[in-house]
């Protein structure tokens, strides 16, 4: 049942991140008036799929990731060429589907050679209909047919690139936004499901240790050492004893709610460690409702430090191969992180949700950062850059990426064999 439980966390956390971040450029591509074509979970064939108004809805077999294809992005995949003989479907007067074969069984259709045709501005179709010339008027949401298969057509004002460089900005850097955001949440759900720090228990003392010798016992409580209140800060009292080897310490602790006044004396062991010999406890109270925001807050900046600090080493090399996971190691440390509690769970959420955010957000080919740096380039010179160079960087970093996710995947599952 618990190993059912921690493959159930694992793939409801994959989920919700991978989901939440694709809400965001959807959302937000929505908002521009882009046409959204596909919202997909994973990557590769197709297990689920559904369309929903303009969306096609799809849940696909790799769990590496997701996207949002929105038209103009890439080219149309599409093309209808002058001499290339289609159908149309009229409804008032206005084309409302565009057949590509079959023809024999569009009886309700026109039939005719295409003279000129126009789907993204002025939306038009001239046939050659038996010799006649017919000029047709086409829906701004009409559907070209090919093989049975529908897909809209995409106007200019729905396209990508037709909006400006703040909405696509936006909808490329809501992916990340979403991430953060999410990221904030847990760790401030954290804080309410854990607590917050409030006293310093001893868990239990060693025999023969300068702590049992001084009459320490499981479930004192410290509140002073020489004369410093000791709180919750657990490191605090470490710094303190590391100050004093073979000194005596005034410790002031609470046993059955009343103080009492103990002398320690730390002892520097043969390897030259400073010990008191007791194993610490923090006890924990119910947060606040500032507590919980605020220390949430906290959680944010420390963990963005730490995983900023983690790139920089790996752009500067000082990581060794061993030092990578993959997403089999993403998984493994998932099912231990679950197996620990709700509570580190969803901290453990938070700082993957996090690092998502902030992982797409690096100027690498095929990630958000550097689709956004191809925007901040367009709007210091004013003009696009090329769309098939982009398009080639992109395809280039994405290439690459896949090639680490490899090696970082089998360096993993040689690390599993070998224990």
């Amino acid at each position: 049942m618990a190993n059912i439980q921690n493959v159930f966390q694992i793939v409801l956390l994959f989920f919700v991140l991978v989901t939440i971040h694709e809400w965001g450029h959807f959302y937000f591509a929505k908002r521009a008036g882009i046409l959204v074509r596909e919202f997909a979970i994973g990557f590769g064939p197709k297990l689920l799929s559904f369309k929903r108004g303009e969306t096609r809805y799809t849940l696909r077999l790799l769990p590496i990731g997701g996207f949002v294809r929105m038209a103009g992005e890439d080219p149309e995949i599409v093309q209808i060429n002058q001499g290339q003989r289609i159908a149309v479907q009229l409804e008032d007067n206005q084309v409302t589907h565009i057949y590509l074969d079959e023809f024999e069984s569009r009886r309700d259709a026109i039939e005719g050679v295409v003279e000129q045709i126009d789907l993204e501005k002025d939306l038009f179709v001239r046939l050659d209909v038996d010799g006649e010339i017919e000029r047709y008027s086409i829906h701004p949401q009409a559907m070209m047919v090919s093989k049975e298969k529908e897909t809209q057509i995409a106007p200019w004002d729905r396209q990508f690139g037709s909006k400006t460089v703040g909405q696509r900005a936006m909808a490329i850097f809501a992916g990340p936004l979403m991430n953060f955001i999410l990221a904030l949440a847990l760790f401030v759900t954290f804080i309410f499901v854990a607590g917050v720090p409030n006293r310093v228990k001893i868990q239990e003392t060693v025999p023969a240790s300068a702590a049992e010798k001084a009459g320490l016992q499981s479930g004192d409580i410290i509140l002073q050492v020489d004369h410093v209140q000791v709180g919750s800060d657990r490191s605090k009292l470490t710094n303190l004893i590391q100050q004093s080897p073979n000194k005596p310490m005034v410790w002031i602790i609470e046993r059955n709610k009343e103080q009492i006044r103990k002398e320690v004396t730390p002892l520097m062991d043969k390897d030259g460690v400073i010990r008191v010999g007791v194993s610490l406890l923090t006890e924990t109270r119910p947060a606040t409702v500032l507590e919980g925001f605020t220390g949430g807050w906290k959680s944010l900046v420390s963990a963005t430090s730490i995983i900023m600090d983690g790139f920089g080493k790996l752009a500067t090399l000082q990581v060794k191969m061993d030092d990578l996971g993959g997403p089999v190691r993403i998984v493994e440390f998932t099912s231990e992180q679950a197996s620990a509690g709700f509570a580190q769970y969803i901290s453990w959420m938070a700082i993957m949700s996090l690092y998502l955010g902030l992982f797409n957000l690096l100027p690498i080919p095929a990630l958000d950062g550097s689709r956004l740096v191809f925007l901040l380039l367009e709007a210091l010179r004013g003009k696009p850059v090329d769309p098939s160079r982009e398009s080639m960087v992109h395809f280039v970093g994405f290439a690459m990426l896949m090639l680490l996710m490899i090696a970082v995947t089998y360096n993993d599952i040689l690390r599993l064999i070998k224990g």
